[in-house]
Formats: C-alpha cells, sequence, structure tokens
C-alpha cells in the first residue's frame, strides 16, 4: 500500500479532517486522493498498466449505512475515488468502463492521462516476464497468454462514531484489458458497516473468492478484536498469496499482512 512517507502523509491528512470534525467519509476520501497523487503507488498516477499498455482503474467506498460507491477499468481520470464519491450519489453501486468515463466527463472530471515513464517500465518489465514465464506463483496461468503480452486503502472512524472505507488501484502487474479485481466489489475489497470498516490488498482474485473484507467485518461483528479479525482473514491464504487487511472497529485499528506494507494509523494497533 505505497510507502511509508506516502501512508504517513495520507493519514495525517486524513486526521486533520477528523480533529477539525469532518465525517469519517471525507476523511477516507482525502487520505486516498493523497496518494492516488503520488507517483510511487499503484493507484491514480502512475499505476499498473495493462498488458495492451493502458491504465484503467478501479476505486470504491462505503459507509456504515451500507452506501456505497465504486468504479471499474475506468479511464483518463487523476482521481477515480473522486468519481466513485459521485456513484454513491446515484441509485447504483458500481459504473465500469467507457460509461465510468462518460459518467466522470458528466460531472466535471477532466481528461487526464496517469501513466508515467515510471509505470511504463514496469509494464515492459512485466511484458518481459510473461514471454520468458517468469511471473509468481499466483500469476502461473499467464503462461497461456505470452502473446498477449499494490492498491492503497484506508479506513476511519470520526467524531460521531462514524465508520467509512475505501480503496484504489491500477490492479496487478499481470492483467489482460478489461480484468477488475477485488477494489471496487463491496465485500470483497472493502466493507462498511456499524461494526467498522475493512480495506484490503492484495492477489484480487483470491481475495474476491473469500470474499475477505466482509468475512474480516463478519468477525468484528460478531466481537472480535479487530486486529484478531484481521489476523483471521490473513490465515485464510497461503503464505504464497500477498495479502494486507486495515480494519478499524469499536475497540480501535487493526492490520495483517504477510508482505511488507506501509500503513498508518494514529494510535497503535497493539
Amino acid at each position: 500500500m505505497g510507502i511509508v512517507d506516502a501512508a504517513e502523509t495520507s493519514g495525517r491528512t486524513a486526521l486533520s479532517i477528523l480533529e477539525r470534525g469532518g465525517s469519517a467519509l471525507d476523511a477516507v476520501t482525502a487520505a486516498i486522493v493523497v496518494l492516488e497523487d503520488d507517483k510511487r503507488t499503484n493507484a491514480g498516477t502512475g499505476a499498473r498498466l495493462r498488458i495492451d499498455g493502458r491504465a484503467q482503474l478501479d476505486a470504491s467506498l462505503m459507509t456504515d449505512d451500507l452506501e456505497c460507491g465504486a468504479v471499474a477499468a475506468i479511464e483518463g481520470v487523476r482521481n477515480p475515488i473522486l468519481v466513485a464519491r459521485k456513484v454513491m450519489e446515484t441509485p447504483h453501486v458500481l459504473l465500469v468502463g467507457e460509461d465510468a468515463v462518460r459518467f466522470a466527463r458528466g460531472m466535471g472530471f477532466a481528461s487526464y492521462d496517469p501513466i508515467t515513464a515510471a509505470s511504463r517500465e514496469k509494464w515492459r518489465d512485466s511484458l518481459d516476464r510473461v514471454r520468458r514465464g517468469k511471473v509468481p506463483a499466483y500469476a502461473k496461468k499467464w503462461k497461456r497468454f505470452r502473446d498477449l503480452a499494490g492498491t492503497v486503502g484506508a479506513v476511519a472512524r470520526d467524531s460521531r462514531g462514524r465508520f467509512a472505507a475505501g480503496s484504489s488501484t491500477g490492479g496487478t502487474s499481470f492483467m489482460m484489458p478489461g480484468r477488475v479485481g477485488d477494489t471496487p466489489i463491496v465485500g470483497a475489497g472493502i466493507y462498511c458497516g456499524p461494526a467498522g470498516a475493512v480495506s484490503v490488498t492484495g492477489v484480487g482474485e483470491e481475495i474476491i473468492r473469500q470474499v475477505l473484507a466482509k468475512f474480516v467485518y463478519d468477525r468484528m461483528a460478531r466481537g472480535r478484536r479487530t486486529r484478531r479479525a484481521c489476523e483471521e482473514g490473513l490465515g485464510l491464504f497461503k503464505r504464497t498469496v500477498p495479502i494486507g487487511i486495515i480494519a478499524v472497529g469499536t475497540d480501535g485499528a487493526g492490520e495483517a499482512c504477510n508482505r511488507e506494507m506501509a500503513w498508518w494509523t494514529n494510535r497503535p494497533a497493539r
């Protein structure tokens, strides 16, 4: 989920909103905008590219009253999380592809190219690894597609006790055009309710199969301490599958990961 100073800046931006009496939703949105604008993270500007060299971005938001909004495979926007915020104002939960782009333009979001020199270099490296079959265990199926060839999140609780969760991503290093992972899928990449808020990262297909965010949330709702619920969610996966989980509940913040993950909280999780 980015690097340490990016997480620090993002967290402090959100905290400043909460300290002024702002909402959990505003705090989460602002935190993710900071991360989307940081070229080093896999979200917004600088996000990973599909195997055809395009940037297709996913993002989602959810609050504890079960209101939610998401976009998937959206192109040509700077901050997909802000478009997802606008989707929350519609009768729908998820908008995708070209129609999500049209929606964004209608909402006043200008055309923007999020591709950077670094993201293009990572794309070339990924293509080379696919062609040589040098891919991680979770991506072995890419051997069939040689010719074709980190996520950010935030959770918050405000002074009124309200929760919000959000996530944004460019996907993984090995993606076919049109691929959608866990990030914009409510219950998989994020979940939020009266018991707390959860946001996860990792191999999207595996996260979807386990409905990970809802799994963690349900344990929090049954009285598990937040950190323990995160650890139980992590336990669903083999060590070879990269996974990271952040959550906040009535007992405070918690996290669990099986890879290095930068994260920030204004209170120790332990």
